[in-house]
Protein backbone atom coordinates (compact mmCIF):
# COMPACT_ATOMS: atom_id res chain seq x y z
CA UNK A 1 0.00 0.00 0.00
CA UNK A 2 1.46 3.52 -0.89
CA UNK A 3 1.71 5.98 0.78
CA UNK A 4 -0.51 8.21 -0.86
CA UNK A 5 -3.23 5.62 -0.13
CA UNK A 6 -2.61 5.89 3.44
CA UNK A 7 -3.22 9.42 3.37
CA UNK A 8 -6.40 9.71 1.39
CA UNK A 9 -7.93 6.96 3.72
CA UNK A 10 -7.06 9.23 7.02
CA UNK A 11 -7.90 12.35 5.39
CA UNK A 12 -11.81 10.66 4.35
CA UNK A 13 -12.02 9.08 7.84
CA UNK A 14 -15.08 10.74 10.14
CA UNK A 15 -13.47 12.31 12.75
CA UNK A 16 -13.62 11.14 16.33
CA UNK A 17 -17.18 12.46 17.84
CA UNK A 18 -16.06 14.74 21.33
CA UNK A 19 -19.22 15.15 22.73
CA UNK A 20 -19.52 13.55 26.58
CA UNK A 21 -21.64 10.43 26.59
CA UNK A 22 -25.28 11.25 27.82
CA UNK A 23 -25.77 9.94 31.54
CA UNK A 24 -28.86 8.20 32.80
CA UNK A 25 -31.13 9.25 35.31
CA UNK A 26 -29.45 7.24 38.55
CA UNK A 27 -32.11 4.32 40.26
CA UNK A 28 -34.10 6.54 42.69
CA UNK A 29 -33.16 9.89 41.36
CA UNK A 30 -36.28 12.24 40.31
CA UNK A 31 -36.57 14.99 37.29
CA UNK A 32 -35.97 18.52 38.03
CA UNK A 33 -39.59 18.90 37.45
CA UNK A 34 -40.46 16.81 40.36
CA UNK A 35 -38.74 17.49 42.93
CA UNK A 36 -40.18 21.50 42.31
CA UNK A 37 -43.50 19.73 42.65
CA UNK A 38 -42.56 17.78 45.52
CA UNK A 39 -40.92 20.99 46.79
CA UNK A 40 -43.90 23.09 45.87
CA UNK A 41 -46.60 21.20 47.53
CA UNK A 42 -44.36 20.90 50.94
CA UNK A 43 -44.21 24.82 50.90
CA UNK A 44 -48.05 24.77 51.04
CA UNK A 45 -48.51 22.31 53.37
CA UNK A 46 -45.89 24.39 55.72
CA UNK A 47 -48.18 27.50 54.85
CA UNK A 48 -50.83 25.91 56.15
CA UNK A 49 -49.49 24.21 59.21
CA UNK A 50 -47.96 27.65 60.26
CA UNK A 51 -50.87 30.12 59.19
CA UNK A 52 -52.78 29.31 62.30
CA UNK A 53 -50.31 29.69 64.43
CA UNK A 54 -48.89 33.55 62.70
CA UNK A 55 -52.77 34.26 62.63
CA UNK A 56 -52.74 33.87 66.33
CA UNK A 57 -49.50 35.88 67.24
CA UNK A 58 -50.88 38.62 64.54
CA UNK A 59 -54.07 39.01 66.85
CA UNK A 60 -52.09 39.20 70.03
CA UNK A 61 -50.40 42.34 68.80
CA UNK A 62 -54.13 44.35 68.60
CA UNK A 63 -55.02 46.18 71.59
CA UNK A 64 -58.71 46.30 71.20
CA UNK A 65 -61.04 42.68 72.12
CA UNK A 66 -62.57 43.26 67.90
CA UNK A 67 -59.48 43.62 66.40
CA UNK A 68 -60.17 40.64 65.06
CA UNK A 69 -62.91 41.63 63.23
CA UNK A 70 -61.18 44.21 61.35
CA UNK A 71 -57.37 42.52 61.38
CA UNK A 72 -55.95 45.39 58.59
CA UNK A 73 -56.40 47.90 61.26
CA UNK A 74 -53.93 45.67 63.70
CA UNK A 75 -51.01 47.06 61.41
CA UNK A 76 -51.16 50.59 62.19
CA UNK A 77 -51.94 50.24 65.99
CA UNK A 78 -49.22 46.98 66.95
CA UNK A 79 -48.52 46.49 70.27
CA UNK A 80 -47.40 44.22 73.06
CA UNK A 81 -49.24 45.99 75.74
CA UNK A 82 -51.35 42.68 75.69
CA UNK A 83 -48.84 40.31 76.84
CA UNK A 84 -47.95 43.40 79.76
CA UNK A 85 -51.37 42.35 81.25
CA UNK A 86 -51.20 38.54 81.01
CA UNK A 87 -48.01 38.45 83.20
CA UNK A 88 -48.64 41.61 85.73
CA UNK A 89 -52.31 41.46 85.91
CA UNK A 90 -53.56 38.23 86.13
CA UNK A 91 -52.56 34.69 87.83
CA UNK A 92 -50.83 33.63 84.80
CA UNK A 93 -47.91 32.65 86.37
CA UNK A 94 -50.02 30.81 89.10
CA UNK A 95 -51.41 28.63 86.34
CA UNK A 96 -48.08 28.03 84.74
CA UNK A 97 -46.79 26.26 88.14
CA UNK A 98 -50.33 24.61 88.22
CA UNK A 99 -50.03 23.23 84.62
CA UNK A 100 -45.93 22.33 84.86
CA UNK A 101 -47.07 20.31 88.35
CA UNK A 102 -50.21 18.31 86.25
CA UNK A 103 -48.11 17.93 83.46
CA UNK A 104 -45.13 16.72 84.51
CA UNK A 105 -46.41 14.57 87.36
CA UNK A 106 -48.81 12.65 84.48
CA UNK A 107 -45.31 12.13 82.48
CA UNK A 108 -43.31 10.92 84.91
CA UNK A 109 -46.20 8.45 86.77
CA UNK A 110 -47.60 7.99 83.66
CA UNK A 111 -44.78 6.95 81.62
CA UNK A 112 -43.48 4.73 84.84
CA UNK A 113 -46.60 2.96 85.09
CA UNK A 114 -47.27 2.47 81.33
CA UNK A 115 -43.30 1.26 80.88
CA UNK A 116 -44.00 -0.99 83.59
CA UNK A 117 -46.89 -2.79 82.23
CA UNK A 118 -45.93 -2.63 78.54
CA UNK A 119 -42.95 -4.75 79.65
CA UNK A 120 -44.34 -7.56 81.47
CA UNK A 121 -46.81 -8.17 79.11
CA UNK A 122 -43.93 -8.15 76.13
CA UNK A 123 -42.18 -10.46 78.42
CA UNK A 124 -44.15 -12.29 80.73
CA UNK A 125 -46.87 -14.78 79.81
CA UNK A 126 -49.46 -14.83 82.83
CA UNK A 127 -52.70 -15.76 82.54
CA UNK A 128 -55.20 -13.43 81.01
CA UNK A 129 -52.28 -10.92 79.84
CA UNK A 130 -53.82 -10.81 76.31
CA UNK A 131 -57.63 -9.66 77.84
CA UNK A 132 -55.70 -7.35 80.14
CA UNK A 133 -54.39 -5.14 77.58
CA UNK A 134 -57.80 -5.73 76.02
CA UNK A 135 -59.52 -3.95 79.13
CA UNK A 136 -56.86 -1.08 79.40
CA UNK A 137 -57.89 -0.02 75.53
CA UNK A 138 -61.47 -0.70 76.43
CA UNK A 139 -60.87 1.71 79.24
CA UNK A 140 -60.46 4.76 76.45
CA UNK A 141 -64.16 4.10 75.24
CA UNK A 142 -65.64 5.90 78.00
CA UNK A 143 -66.62 9.77 77.41
CA UNK A 144 -65.50 12.15 79.34
CA UNK A 145 -69.21 13.32 80.89
CA UNK A 146 -69.58 9.44 81.71
CA UNK A 147 -66.62 9.36 83.93
CA UNK A 148 -66.63 13.02 85.24
CA UNK A 149 -69.29 12.01 88.19
CA UNK A 150 -67.50 8.22 89.17
CA UNK A 151 -64.32 10.19 89.34
CA UNK A 152 -65.31 13.28 91.08
CA UNK A 153 -67.04 10.97 93.58
CA UNK A 154 -63.91 8.46 94.27
CA UNK A 155 -61.58 12.52 94.61
CA UNK A 156 -64.31 13.15 96.92
CA UNK A 157 -63.94 10.61 99.24
CA UNK A 158 -60.24 10.22 98.81
CA UNK A 159 -60.27 14.14 99.56
CA UNK A 160 -58.28 14.85 96.26
CA UNK A 161 -60.88 17.50 95.20
CA UNK A 162 -58.93 21.07 94.47
CA UNK A 163 -55.51 18.93 95.05
CA UNK A 164 -52.64 18.43 91.83
CA UNK A 165 -52.60 14.69 92.75
CA UNK A 166 -55.91 13.92 92.27
CA UNK A 167 -55.82 15.68 88.92
CA UNK A 168 -52.77 13.85 87.82
CA UNK A 169 -53.98 10.40 88.98
CA UNK A 170 -57.54 11.22 86.27
CA UNK A 171 -55.06 12.12 84.30
CA UNK A 172 -52.52 9.15 84.43
CA UNK A 173 -56.11 6.67 84.17
CA UNK A 174 -56.21 8.24 80.43
CA UNK A 175 -52.72 7.90 79.40
CA UNK A 176 -51.21 4.98 80.24
CA UNK A 177 -53.74 2.62 78.63
CA UNK A 178 -52.62 4.13 75.42
CA UNK A 179 -49.16 4.79 76.35
CA UNK A 180 -49.13 0.48 77.70
CA UNK A 181 -49.84 -0.73 74.50
CA UNK A 182 -47.65 1.81 72.46
CA UNK A 183 -44.58 0.13 74.30
CA UNK A 184 -45.65 -2.96 74.76
CA UNK A 185 -45.51 -2.79 70.88
CA UNK A 186 -41.91 -1.03 71.07
CA UNK A 187 -40.71 -3.70 73.65
CA UNK A 188 -41.76 -6.25 71.39
CA UNK A 189 -38.85 -5.12 69.14
CA UNK A 190 -36.35 -5.49 71.68
CA UNK A 191 -34.97 -9.27 71.16
CA UNK A 192 -35.25 -11.11 74.34
CA UNK A 193 -31.93 -12.63 74.61
CA UNK A 194 -31.08 -9.04 75.87
CA UNK A 195 -33.08 -9.89 79.07
CA UNK A 196 -31.32 -13.61 78.97
CA UNK A 197 -28.28 -11.98 79.16
CA UNK A 198 -29.04 -9.93 81.75
CA UNK A 199 -30.06 -12.83 83.97
CA UNK A 200 -26.64 -14.42 83.02
CA UNK A 201 -25.05 -11.55 84.42
CA UNK A 202 -27.11 -11.91 88.21
CA UNK A 203 -29.63 -8.81 87.43
CA UNK A 204 -33.24 -9.41 88.90
CA UNK A 205 -35.72 -8.78 86.26
CA UNK A 206 -36.33 -5.22 87.20
CA UNK A 207 -32.63 -4.61 87.30
CA UNK A 208 -32.90 -5.98 83.68
CA UNK A 209 -35.48 -3.96 82.63
CA UNK A 210 -33.82 -0.83 84.48
CA UNK A 211 -30.49 -1.10 83.32
CA UNK A 212 -30.52 -2.40 79.44
CA UNK A 213 -34.06 -2.15 77.95
CA UNK A 214 -35.37 0.98 79.30
CA UNK A 215 -32.12 2.78 77.49
CA UNK A 216 -32.92 0.66 73.96
CA UNK A 217 -36.63 2.01 74.56
CA UNK A 218 -35.95 5.74 74.82
CA UNK A 219 -37.82 6.22 71.46
CA UNK A 220 -40.97 4.64 72.77
CA UNK A 221 -40.45 6.58 76.19
CA UNK A 222 -40.26 10.16 74.49
CA UNK A 223 -43.22 9.72 72.39
CA UNK A 224 -45.53 8.39 75.39
CA UNK A 225 -43.55 11.37 77.56
CA UNK A 226 -45.20 13.02 74.78
CA UNK A 227 -48.62 11.98 74.48
CA UNK A 228 -48.97 11.76 78.68
CA UNK A 229 -47.52 15.82 78.36
CA UNK A 230 -49.83 17.06 75.96
CA UNK A 231 -52.60 14.92 77.22
CA UNK A 232 -52.74 16.99 80.61
CA UNK A 233 -51.44 20.66 79.32
CA UNK A 234 -54.43 20.92 76.85
CA UNK A 235 -57.39 18.93 79.27
CA UNK A 236 -60.32 21.27 80.03
CA UNK A 237 -63.27 19.36 81.24
CA UNK A 238 -61.49 17.89 84.34
CA UNK A 239 -59.36 20.35 85.23
CA UNK A 240 -62.31 22.82 85.45
CA UNK A 241 -64.16 20.31 87.21
CA UNK A 242 -62.11 18.84 90.24
CA UNK A 243 -59.99 22.14 90.27
CA UNK A 244 -61.68 24.91 92.42
CA UNK A 245 -59.28 27.61 93.40
CA UNK A 246 -58.52 30.27 90.89
CA UNK A 247 -54.69 30.09 91.81
CA UNK A 248 -54.47 25.97 91.11
CA UNK A 249 -56.26 26.16 87.73
CA UNK A 250 -54.32 25.22 84.89
CA UNK A 251 -53.68 27.35 81.18
CA UNK A 252 -56.67 25.52 79.78
CA UNK A 253 -58.58 26.76 82.48
CA UNK A 254 -56.95 29.79 83.18
CA UNK A 255 -58.05 30.90 79.13
CA UNK A 256 -61.66 30.52 80.32
CA UNK A 257 -61.54 33.46 82.65
CA UNK A 258 -61.55 36.18 79.71
CA UNK A 259 -64.81 34.63 78.61
CA UNK A 260 -67.93 36.02 80.69
CA UNK A 261 -71.86 35.92 79.92
CA UNK A 262 -71.50 38.92 77.71
CA UNK A 263 -67.82 39.61 77.22
CA UNK A 264 -64.62 38.14 75.61
CA UNK A 265 -61.17 39.72 75.98
CA UNK A 266 -59.97 38.06 73.45
CA UNK A 267 -56.76 39.85 72.88
CA UNK A 268 -56.12 38.68 76.24
CA UNK A 269 -56.78 35.57 75.00
CA UNK A 270 -54.41 35.36 71.61
CA UNK A 271 -51.56 36.65 73.98
CA UNK A 272 -52.24 33.85 76.68
CA UNK A 273 -52.27 31.42 73.93
CA UNK A 274 -49.58 32.25 72.14
CA UNK A 275 -47.35 32.43 75.97
CA UNK A 276 -49.41 28.70 76.59
CA UNK A 277 -47.37 27.56 73.74
CA UNK A 278 -43.70 28.08 74.59
CA UNK A 279 -43.47 25.23 77.48
CA UNK A 280 -45.29 23.17 75.05
CA UNK A 281 -42.30 23.98 72.14
CA UNK A 282 -39.71 23.90 74.59
CA UNK A 283 -41.02 20.17 75.54
CA UNK A 284 -41.24 19.35 72.22
CA UNK A 285 -37.25 20.45 71.21
CA UNK A 286 -36.41 18.33 73.93
CA UNK A 287 -37.72 15.08 72.95
CA UNK A 288 -38.21 15.29 69.04
CA UNK A 289 -34.77 13.54 68.61
CA UNK A 290 -36.64 10.25 69.63
CA UNK A 291 -40.08 10.98 68.43
CA UNK A 292 -40.29 10.38 64.94
CA UNK A 293 -38.37 7.21 65.89
CA UNK A 294 -40.70 6.01 68.48
CA UNK A 295 -43.90 6.83 66.34
CA UNK A 296 -43.03 4.55 63.62
CA UNK A 297 -40.93 1.81 65.56
CA UNK A 298 -43.03 -0.82 67.13
CA UNK A 299 -44.83 -1.26 64.12
CA UNK A 300 -43.76 -4.69 62.74
CA UNK A 301 -44.49 -6.88 65.93
CA UNK A 302 -47.24 -6.53 68.48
Amino acid sequence: MSTTTLKTSSATDPAPSTAAPRKGRRRGERSPGALLATHGVLAVASLIALFPVAWLVFLSLGPDKDDYLHPGRIFGKMTLDNYVFVLQETKFFDWLTSTLVVSLGTTVIGVLVAATTGYAVSRMRFPGYKKFMWVLLLTQMFPIAVLIVPMYQILSELQLIDSYLGLILVYCSTAVPYCAWLLKGYFDTIPFEIDEAGRVDGLTPFGTFARLILPLAKPGLAVAAFYSFITAFGEVAFASTFMLSDTKYTFAVGLQSFVSEHDAQRQYMAATAVLVAVPVSVFFYLVQKNLVTGLTAGGTKG
